[in-house]
């Protein structure tokens, strides 16, 4: 469990790096402040770049311990994702979640960071940088915090198909696997996307969803500290073919969902994903 102090290093750089380097971007991105990664949909900006970086500094000097890894770290140098079976202390930052969003105007997106130890996340922070609020978890729970205080998370608990909530991005799946999964969504009661791994779950550990189904690369980025925040709030976090969630992992489809009823319901649904 991490100390007050580490806690505090990782939530104030956050929010440091908000104030500087995405806050000032959000609707105001040149041309030229925008890339594109793997493809046309794939995007990156400078407030990611720099707020990465300025995460990764900030905590070497707060938390010289810790090993910084960032989304845009490991695109550009992929083999940074071995660290993630590694026993070192890392902290993974999704510098601007909902990239997409962000760079369209859209005010749906957050920024992500997951201490991780042993390769087991100790503590999750799904930040939300206009609002300055967060949800935080670790092992004494999941906690909605703001200026004036913390309240503890608090989840559904359905279990019947046709009346869950959940998120899919079904756009990371190939062609074939979209065609094959769009008739399933009738099943569910209602099925969506925010483009933004940091607001879905949020809206889990809020209550106001019921599962997220994610593949058929879940990265730590997206999904550590999520997972984390459900499972500590009461939740069930686990790939189809009923291994525990681990950042170690890069392939296969990760279900989280706010209780063990509507985890079965989901899983025997979507079962056959998990052969990904």
């Amino acid at each position: 469990m991490l100390t007050p102090d580490q806690r505090d290093a990782v939530v104030q750089a956050a929010r440091l790096a908000a104030r500087a380097h995405v806050l000032p971007r959000f609707r105001s991105l040149a041309p030229g402040d925008i890339d594109t990664k793997s493809g046309p949909a794939d995007l990156v900006t400078i407030a990611d770049t720099q707020a990465e970086a300025m995460i990764a500094d900030t905590l070497s000097r707060t938390w010289p311990d810790a090993v910084v890894i960032g989304e845009e770290g490991v695109s550009r140098h992929p083999a940074l994702r071995d660290s993630f079976a590694s026993d070192a202390t890392l902290v993974i930052v999704d510098p601007v979640d909902g990239t997409w969003n962000f760079a369209k105007g859209l005010s749906v997106f957050g920024m992500i960071i997951a201490v991780v130890r042993d390769g087991q996340t100790e503590f999750g922070m799904l930040y939300d940088p206009l609002l300055d609020d967060w949800v935080e978890a670790d092992s004494t729970g999941a906690r909605f915090v703001t200026s004036t205080g913390a309240v503890p998370c608090g989840l559904n608990r359905s279990g019947a198909l046709d009346h869950l909530l959940g998120y899919m991005p079904l756009h990371l799946f190939d062609r074939a696997t979209r065609v094959r999964l769009l008739p399933r969504f009738a099943h569910v009661g209602r099925m969506q996307n925010l483009r933004c791994s940091c607001h879905e779950y949020r809206m889990l550990a809020m209550g106001h969803g019921d599962f997220i189904l994610s593949g058929p690369e879940p990265h730590p980025w997206d999904h550590a500290a999520g997972a984390l925040a459900v499972q500590a709030a009461g939740g069930v976090s686990r790939f189809l073919d009923e291994t525990d969630y681990t950042v170690a992992r890069g392939q296969g489809v990760l279900l989280t969902a706010t209780s063990q009823a509507s985890w079965d319901a989901v899983a025997a649904e979507f079962s056959d994903l998990a052969a990904f």
